[in-house]
């Protein structure tokens, strides 16, 4: 199909985005990599009035250390997260799951900042991001707002925490110790189709016992979402507990039903990849 009208502005600085959104009011989008937005607008589901590419900011696109944290700017391509040496060494989860995003094409011209934005419940990302609670900058028209947490910004389906005029314009995410583990597994088809379901697991572990675990879902709600049952009952426990711990990834989801999977697959889903991360994340 094809989009309804639209405008077009190119913004050549995040201010004159910020500015460009308030202008054309509520029923403007930001534009980075497009390949959220743009099938939408051909289905016609997203009819935006006015489309601002940010995607020309280069100020933020870049992979740079922060102390104890890795900052990420938001129009970073998927494709330089999964080849940063930066993230591969300090939180190699991130350059992972990047790897994993749709086809090279999308990877190649997604950003993360997008993805993020978009806020897809079925997104790897997302869920990753969640994982390791991470942090998101967002400025608006009066500069940057306190930082948000990934467990605070999605706030519904395809719903953020990000108002009209307000732009995501940096991801922190921690720096991964010797004695912390990951894993990022999924389950699809085809390598390029949204994961049924999605489990990033993040372990921290000493002396054969787990301190603490971090599991985040993606596509079992409609915002990615924490598994707060398994990682209280992996608190203190040893590799043992796992597979029981596992078998409570369901508790408190409500996966969709749709042509791909019903909401008992992909609860079993859920089950079976929580075990098969935390295993991977305990032994990495």
């Amino acid at each position: 199909m094809i989009p309804a009208p639209f405008d077009y502005e190119v913004a050549e600085s995040v201010d004159q985005a910020i500015e460009l959104l308030a202008a054309k009011g509520p029923d403007a989008k930001l534009l980075a990599g497009g390949h959220s937005l743009i099938p939408l607008m051909k289905l016609r589901f997203a009819r935006p009035s006015t489309l601002v590419d940010i995607s020309r900011i280069a100020d933020l696109a870049y992979i740079r250390e922060d102390g104890d944290r890795i900052a990420i700017g938001a129009c970073t391509r998927h494709q330089e997260v999964h080849r940063s040496e930066v993230l591969q060494a300090g939180c190699p989860v991130v350059s992972y799951a990047a790897g994993l995003v749709g086809d090279p094409q999308v990877r190649h011209k997604g950003t993360i900042g997008g993805s993020v934005a978009h806020g897809d419940p079925a997104s790897d990302l997302p869920a990753v991001l969640l994982a390791l609670d991470a942090v998101f900058v967002i400025r608006g028209p009066h500069g940057d707002r306190s930082t948000i947490r990934a467990a605070q910004f999605f706030t519904g389906f395809m719903q953020t925490d990000l108002e009209e005029n307000e732009v995501l314009t940096e991801i922190r995410v921690p720096k991964l110790s010797a004695s912390t583990g990951w894993s990022y597994l999924k389950f699809n088809r085809r390598a390029q189709d949204w994961g049924m379901v999605g489990v990033a697991a993040v372990v921290s572990r000493s002396n054969g016992t787990i301190d603490q675990a971090r599991v985040a879902l993606a596509n079992m709600a409609s915002v990615p979402m924490r598994a707060r049952a398994v990682e209280e009952a992996l608190a203190g426990a040893d590799r043992d507990a796992i597979a029981e711990a596992a078998n409570l990834a369901a508790d408190g989801t409500s996966p969709p039903t749709d042509t791909n999977a019903t909401a008992d697959y992909r609860r079993h889903l859920a089950a079976v990849l929580t075990r098969r991360a935390l295993e991977g994340a305990f032994g990495t």
